[in-house]
C-alpha cells in the first residue's frame, strides 16, 4: 500500500511539471458567455471629486439577467504610486471571457479596448504618479483646477480620429490587438485586486435594473458617477448619443453572431475628446436572453503595458 501511495504522489509530481506555469495575476475565473456585450455607451466624465482619486472606466458585466453596465467612477488607489488597469472581455473556448481590472505600478494590457478619458487602448494617458502625488493631464481628465493644482496639460496624446466603441477583444467583430512585449514583461508584476469600494460599486450596479442591457438597450441611465455607489444626485452622467446626432446604438439590434466564428482583427483609435467616451463604430452583437454561461478559467493577456508620452509611472 505504501508502495502504491508512493507512486501516486510521484505520478502527480510528473504531471504538475508538465503543466505550463501560470501566474496568479494571468488566470481570470469565471463565466464564458457566447454573446458580446453590447458598444460602450457614449458619456461625459464626471468632475474628479478632489485629489488623489483616479479615474476607473464604466464597463460591461455580467449576471443571471445578462449583460449590465458597471458605471465609470473617481475612486482612491489603494496605496500611493499605483494605476488601474482596466478590465475587458476577450474571446477564448468558445465564449467570451471577462478579464478582471487590477491595480499595479503599470497600467497593463486591457485588451485594446478604447475606454476613454485617458484609456486608449494602449497605456494610460491621464496623469502621472510624481514623488507621491498623482498629477492629472487636464487635456483629458476632467479636474477643477482651482480646487486641484496638480494638474499638467498635454495635448499631444489626443487623436483626432474615429474612436471605436467595441467592447471586447477577439471573436467576430472584435478588436485585434494583442499585448507587445513590455506588456508581456509586466506580467509578472506584483498586482491588486479592485478595492472593497469597487466591489461594492459593482455589486450595486448589477442590483440595478435600469442598468441591465435588456432594459436600456445599450443607453445607460447612470453611465458613470463622482463616486463609487452614488447612482442618484446631480454627479450622476446619463449617456448620450453619438457626436453625429444618430443613434450610434443602432448596429446593437443587429442579427446576433455565432461564437463559433473564428476571431476577425479590427483596429483601435484614440480618445478624441477631453471629458467625453465619443465613437461611432457599434460592435455587431448584444446580450441574448437565452445565453447560457458557464464557469471555466482562462489566462489573462498580459497585465502589464507600456507607457508612453503622458502615461503614468512607476512609483517614486
Amino acid at each position: 500500500m505504501r508502495k502504491i501511495h508512493c507512486m501516486a504522489l510521484f505520478l502527480f509530481a510528473v504531471l504538475m511539471l508538465a503543466l505550463p506555469a501560470v501566474s496568479p495575476a494571468q488566470v481570470s475565473v469565471g463565466v464564458a458567455v457566447h454573446i458580446g456585450p453590447p458598444a460602450l455607451p457614449v458619456y461625459e466624465q464626471p468632475i474628479c471629486p478632489g485629489p488623489g482619486y483616479l479615474w476607473t472606466p464604466g464597463y460591461w458585466a455580467y449576471g443571471p439577467d445578462g449583460y449590465y453596465w458597471v458605471p465609470g467612477t473617481w475612486v482612491m488607489a489603494p496605496e500611493v504610486g499605483l494605476l488601474w488597469t482596466p478590465g475587458y472581455w476577450g474571446w477564448g473556448g468558445g465564449g467570451y471571457l471577462w478579464h478582471a481590472g487590477y491595480w499595479g505600478p503599470h497600467v497593463g494590457f486591457y485588451g485594446g479596448i478604447n475606454y476613454g478619458f485617458g484609456y486608449g487602448g494602449v497605456g494610460f494617458v491621464g496623469g502621472r504618479w510624481e514623488r507621491g502625488v498623482f498629477r492629472y493631464n487636464t487635456a483629458v481628465m476632467h479636474v477643477n483646477t482651482r480646487e486641484i493644482h496638480n494638474t499638467y496639460v498635454d495635448r499631444t496624446v489626443i487623436r483626432n480620429v474615429t474612436v471605436n466603441r467595441v467592447s471586447y477583444n477577439g471573436g467576430r467583430g472584435g478588436i485585434g490587438a494583442r499585448p507587445n512585449e513590455r506588456e508581456r514583461e509586466f506580467e509578472h508584476e506584483h498586482h491588486f485586486a479592485p478595492t472593497s469600494m469597487q466591489s461594492q460599486h459593482e455589486h450595486f450596479a448589477s442590483s440595478n435594473r435600469e442598468l441591465r442591457a435588456s432594459e436600456n438597450h445599450g443607453r445607460p441611465a447612470i453611465a458613470a458617477t463622482a463616486r463609487p455607489g452614488e447612482f442618484k444626485g446631480h454627479e450622476v452622467v446619463a449617456s448620450r448619443e453619438s457626436s453625429h446626432g444618430g443613434n450610434a446604438h443602432a448596429n446593437n439590434t443587429a442579427e446576433f453572431h455565432k461564437a463559433d466564428r473564428p476571431p476577425a482583427h479590427m483596429g483601435n483609435a484614440e480618445h478624441n475628446s477631453p471629458h467625453a467616451n465619443k465613437a461611432d463604430n457599434a460592435p455587431r452583437s448584444q446580450p441574448h436572453a437565452d445565453s447560457k454561461p458557464h464557469t471555466e478559467s482562462k489566462p489573462h493577456g498580459s497585465p502589464g503595458a507600456e507607457h508612453r508620452g503622458g502615461e503614468g509611472g512607476k512609483p517614486h
